[in-house]
């Protein structure tokens, strides 16, 4: 795997990871479409020569899900004014960088029109088309596309 695959590997391994139990302290979304997602299994396989990620989908996720919601944190991707690409955590314990099965669920949003008044930590529910990521070069499973801040 050559260092820029490395890096956006790293980068895009802000998808879904296996679920860990929250301590009580953390604030955490309660939503049930995080426990569907928490159902795609992911197998890494790492070897002298290559990298790859096999992931098998519940099959009600195969294929695109039209009006998925998802209640979540906003993590954003850039300090910019306007904004419409941004990770939605399902607990702000975790951290959606880190590449790391322990550190939760997390999924990329894409929103249809930017906002400016979304910030770091903020609670929302989001809908959207729910899109396979089927690249077997990252850990991302899912992304939110098409999508809209609803509450």
């Amino acid at each position: 795997m050559t260092p820029l695959n490395r890096k956006l590997r790293n980068a895009t391994a802000i998808g879904l990871f296996a679920a860990a139990a929250a301590p009580a302290t953390q604030a955490v979304a309660n939503d049930t479409g995080w426990d569907l997602l928490k159902s795609i299994g992911l197998q890494e396989i790492v070897t002298e020569t290559s990298y790859e990620v096999r992931k098998s989908f519940p099959e009600s996720l195969e294929g695109p899900v039209e009006g998925f919601s998802l209640t979540g944190f906003v993590v954003p991707l850039w300090d910019e004014g306007g904004i419409r690409n941004f990770i939605l955590v399902s607990d702000m314990g975790f951290c959606p960088f880190c590449g790391d099965p322990e550190h939760g669920t997390a999924v990329q949003v894409e929103l249809d029109t930017a906002m400016d008044n979304l910030e770091e930590g903020m609670r929302i529910t989001v809908q959207g088309v729910l899109e396979p990521v089927l690249d077997p070069e990252t850990m991302q499973t899912v992304r939110l596309v098409q999508a809209a801040v609803v509450s």
